[in-house]
Formats: C-alpha cells, structure tokens, sequence
C-alpha cells in the first residue's frame, strides 16, 4: 500500500513541526536560562498579499490588502545567546481573492472581480531572537497557530460576459462563487516566519515577513458543495514599534 503526500500536507507538517520546536525550545529556555522578566507594548502595520486555494480552481493574482493591530512581547529568558519570548497579537487584516478572469477556452477576459474579507486575527507565537540585546541588531524567527473571525465582506466587480446561456463564461462553468457569501467565518491556521529588530532607546523597530497556512475553508467542503477547498494562503510584510514598560 502506498501512501500519497499534498504538498498542502506537506507544509502543514513543516509548519507544526517549526511551531511545536520554537514553543518547546521556549519552554525550556525558561526553565534554565538567565531570566529577563520583560514586557514591551506596541502597534504594527503592513501588507498582506493573499490567494485562496479553491478546489475547483480559480484562477487568481495576488490581492493585496493591508493590516495592523497591537502587539504584546512577553520576553522570559535568554539561553544560548538565544532570547525567549511570547509574542500575542491582535489584527485587523483585509484578506480575499482577485481573480485573473478566463473564458470557457482559457482565453483572458476584461472582466474583473476582487472580494474583499475583513478579519480580525489573533496570532500566538513562540520568537526566538539573536544579537545585540541592548543597542543594536537582532535577527529573529517567529511562528505558532493563529485564530480569526471575519467581521464582513464587499465586492468590487465588472460588468461580465456571459456565454449562449446567458450565464458569466468561465472554464469548466464555474461562477457560483460571484453569490456566494463566506460560510465559514472562523479561521484558525498557522503562521510563521523571520525578521529584524533594530533596539534604541526609544524602543524596538522591527521588519518582519511572515506566511500563513490556513487549516478552515471560507466555504463548506462537503461532496454537495460547489468547493472541497478553499483556504487562505497569506504572505505578510509588516513593521512594529514597541516599547519596554518592564
């Protein structure tokens, strides 16, 4: 018996295998490294260039749309040269599809259609970061699952050509997704990447880019349902300013 692996799994499993090793190296980091006991508050913001794996697929551009929210870092150890922190955040995240719009014959249309999906997101990451603690530069790595609901939806769309039937020409006939309001609208995933922290006086600057792996489908996925899949697939570019309150 053979066994066949998506690429989906795939990263799925590299994605829980990377979160479970920053969440257990923090846990024993706090248990035998020199103890800091700092917390730093702040505000980020940044773009998020989002797709949507439909299965049937659509066939898409990146939409991009924008973020920001609050950050906490509750810094506990250092261990290794290695810092140990939790990091929370609270996000208003605009994600959704663009559709590259094609006809029954693959051929490009001038019709177009973007639907906007207003989340608020809540990420809850193990970062370990390296270098100058104090004044000067850190890199860092970050990841560990996160949860969302979506507040609401709006579309921006063209007039569309329609075929003999007088329906939108699309290949294999695929436009139930135009009167498809979410039916999902909790989102829960899991999130990961790296950055660089630049440490003043005046705080900590921090450039970051991370990617996000939705678990959940915006749709139901059942055998009678228009889709089997359709989850996010998120790459996020963002800057944050915190600073030390202890």
């Amino acid at each position: 018996m053979s066994l066949n692996h998506s690429p989906q799994s795939s990263v799925l499993r590299v994605c829980c295998l990377l979160a479970f090793c920053l969440t257990m190296a923090a846990t024993v980091q706090a248990q035998v490294g020199e103890r800091r006991d700092n917390i730093a508050l702040g505000a980020s913001g940044g773009v998020a260039l989002n797709t949507i794996a439909f299965d049937p697929t659509i066939k898409q551009t990146m939409h991009v749309g924008y973020t920001a929210g609050v950050v906490a870092r509750f810094t506990s150890e250092k261990y290794f040269k290695a810092l140990c922190s939790l990091q929370l955040e609270l996000n208003y995240t605009q994600l959704g599809w663009k559709e590259n719009v094609l006809n029954a014959n693959s051929q490009p249309l001038p019709d177009t259609y973007r639907r906007d999906l207003h989340y608020l997101q809540l990420p809850m990451l193990a970062r370990l970061a390296w270098g100058r603690e104090k004044r000067g530069v850190m890199g860092y790595v970050l990841a560990g699952p996160q949860i969302g609901w979506c507040l609401g939806e709006q579309t921006e769309q063209s007039a569309f050509t329609m075929n003999e039937e007088g329906v939108p020409d699309r290949p294999n006939g695929l436009y139930a997704q135009y009167g498809m309001s979410i039916e999902k609208k909790f989102d829960y995933g899991i999130t990961g990447g790296l950055g660089m922290e630049i440490n003043t006086r005046i705080g900590h600057f921090c450039i970051e880019g991370r990617y996000y792996y939705g678990l959940s489908d915006i749709y139901k996925n059942s055998k009678k349902d228009v889709f089997s899949r359709s989850n996010h697939g998120t790459i996020i570019a963002k800057i944050s300013y915190l600073i030390d309150i202890r």
